[in-house]
This record gives structure tokens, sequence and C-alpha cells, in this order.
């Protein structure tokens, strides 16, 4: 990607500034973690069991523990590495519990994590072909971000998604008994996990919504989950759980920032809920799609 500064009708190109250090990656990401990833820094060089994390986070959206990983040289087997940090982590559970109570003062019991949504991330410069194809897998817990410097204090930061043709690495992995048990253990979800053994109409009327909220910026994503399918821009925007015949959203805003002028939506600040926010909406048809719309659309 070529990046220029357009002043005076010309173009000047900005020219990439190498990072020097491992470390100056990671001191952006922690700095910045909860903008660039949306997690939450736990702890910054953590041993565990004479093995050491370059940053251990939390995604309170999944409830689950993330470790990431900084790499400058593209000569590592992310996935060799991936799996080993997966298994440290489901081998050593009460560690991770006690370092997050110890570092955040908090109570966190090991059934308040989602052990099956822990993944591994590695953050580079670059990969090569090689590590992109091997990690591109539907089901495997490890994800790839690049990140460039530039002149005049730019930063680029860049999710390689995996394609939609992606396999399942169980096949491969169904040979190796460790393996075997890690991708056993954590689920990585996907939309159609959601849609399976849900109605036309559901599964329909979800597609509608999905297309209309990806129309509002092209860099929203969607991120499956354990019990909902999130949409995210700079920040979760919206929750979509399917149920057998309709749908159930999510609007991530806040008690009375909402302006909701038909009352359509229902204030669940006091109740519990699964998605993010305090409004919720059970939808059955598209006959006020305009209107609900105009409500995500405050969120973005």
């Amino acid at each position: 990607m070529i990046i220029y500064d357009y002043k005076g009708d010309r173009l000047s190109k900005i020219n990439i500034k190498p990072f020097t250090l491992e470390r100056e990656i990671q001191t952006v990401f922690e700095n910045d973690l909860e903008k660039i990833m949306g997690l939450s820094l736990i702890k910054s060089e953590l041993t565990i069991k004479n093995r050491r994390i370059d940053t251990l986070a939390f995604d309170s959206h999944s409830s689950a523990f993330v470790i990431i990983e900084y790499k400058r040289a593209k000569n590592i087997s992310v996935v060799d590495q991936g799996f080993t940090y997966l298994s440290l982590m489901l081998e050593n559970k009460a560690d991770f519990i006690l370092e997050y109570n110890e570092t955040l003062k908090q109570n966190l019991k090991r059934t308040d994590v989602d052990w099956s949504q822990t993944r591994v991330v590695f953050v580079s410069t670059g990969f090569t072909e090689n590590q992109k194809t091997a990690t591109n897998f539907k089901d495997i817990a490890i994800e790839l971000w690049e990140v460039k410097r530039y002149e005049n204090n730019l930063i680029s930061v860049n999710q390689i998604k995996k394609s939609k043709s992606a396999v399942s690495i169980k096949p491969i992995t169904s040979s190796n008994a460790q393996l075997a048990n890690i991708t056993k253990e954590i689920k990585v979800y996907s939309e159609e996990d959601h849609t399976l053994n849900k109605s036309d109409n559901a599964v329909e009327l979800y597609e509608t919504l999905k297309d209309s909220i990806l129309n509002f910026n092209e860099d929203i994503e969607i991120i499956p989950r354990k019990k909902r399918i999130a949409f995210k821009g700079n920040r979760i925007i919206c929750d979509i759980l399917i149920q057998k015949s309709g749908i159930k959203l999510w609007i991530n805003l806040k008690s009375g920032e909402l302006d909701d002028p038909k009352n359509l939506m229902r204030d669940v600040s006091n109740v519990g809920h699964w998605g993010n926010g305090d409004y919720e909406l059970v939808i059955k048809n598209t006959d006020d799609l305009e209107y609900i719309m105009s409500l995500i659309k405050q969120a973005i």
C-alpha cells in the first residue's frame, strides 16, 4: 500500500519509517490496545512456565484471554508458535486468572472465562505468503495483524482476513493428540454457526440487516461470537442474535443516548442481556427497516 500526502493539487509519497525494535511495535499497541483491537491490557512481558508472553490481554466482548506476540522477522512458524501459546493457556488457566485478578484488582473466576474463545495474535510489519496460507483456516484461533510506520507519525494497522473458501484445520490436527485437544476445546465461530437450523425467514432477515449495516461504512467488520454476531467499526456498533423465526438486535449505546421517537427499542440497562449496549429489539420483518437503520447509525 502506498500512502500519499495531497497538498496543492499534487501528490507527495509518504515513505515508510521502519520500526527498529519489536519493542517499538509493542509500545504502539499496548498504549492504545482498546482503540486498535478492542482489548484490555492485562500484563506486558509476562512469564508463565518459563515461557515469555509479550502482551496478555482480555476481550470483554467474548470473555476470553488473548495472547499477543510481536515480530519484526518474517522467518517464524506462526502456526507452531501459536499452538504452543494456546496449549500454554489451556494447561495453566489458574495462572492467567491469578494474573488478571492481581493486576486489575478484580475477582474473576475460572467459570467467568470462555476458554473456547482463547486466541493468539501475531503482530508484524509483514507476513510471508506461506505464513498467511498456513493460518488460512476458518477455525484456527490464530490471527495475523500487519503494522507499518510512516513519516509524519502515521501508523497503519491491518488484520489479515481469512478467505471465504478457507477450510477446517481439524483434519490436519487429528493425527496429533495435543493439537486435536486444542482444536476440540477452542471454537472459532462463523456466520454459518448462527444460521444453522434457523428458518429461511430469519436468515433472510439477518442478511437484509447485515447488508444495510455494511452499507454504512466499508470498514465495518462482522465478528461472529459464541452467542451473537457483532458488527464493529471503530468500536462495536451493534449485536445480532438469530432466533428461530426472527432476530434480536442490541444497539451499543448507553441508556439515554438513543434518539428513538417511536420508542421501538427496549431499555435493558437493568436487565441481563448478551449484546453490547442498553437497547434491545426483537425484529420479525422488515417493515421498520429504514427506521431501525437510523437507530443503528447513531452508534457508529
